[in-house]
């Protein structure tokens, strides 16, 4: 399964009853809560890398992907958008990238 084809599904279940589809109903508790449910997995895939558990740190990084583009998708954010801007990035070093951002 590509990134892609996980956004497919998302904007799918988006438009199903919130009653049937975890993601419908996360995405129908608006754009801040699925930014908190979010977070709430960034940070445990943050304790499984300091863990050390490689299993559990690539499950926990499905979840991140996973809400990633269910938090894009609840601010209309295409994946594409995403992709075009690490394209634009490509080429600099990150130094360069973030002395840019405070410009």
């Amino acid at each position: 399964m590509t990134l892609d084809d996980l956004e497919t599904i998302i904007a799918a279940r988006a438009q199903a009853d919130p009653d049937d589809s975890w993601t419908a109903r996360l995405l129908a508790k608006g754009p801040e809560k699925v930014a908190e449910k979010f977070g709430e997995e960034a940070i445990e895939a943050i304790i499984e890398a300091v863990r050390g558990d490689r299993a559990r740190l690539a499950s926990e990084a499905a979840d991140v992907l996973f809400h990633l583009l269910v938090m894009l998708q609840s601010r209309y954010v295409p994946l594409s958008d995403v992709m075009a801007e690490l394209a634009r990035r490509q080429g600099q070093s990150g130094l360069q990238e973030k002395a840019a951002r405070k410009d």
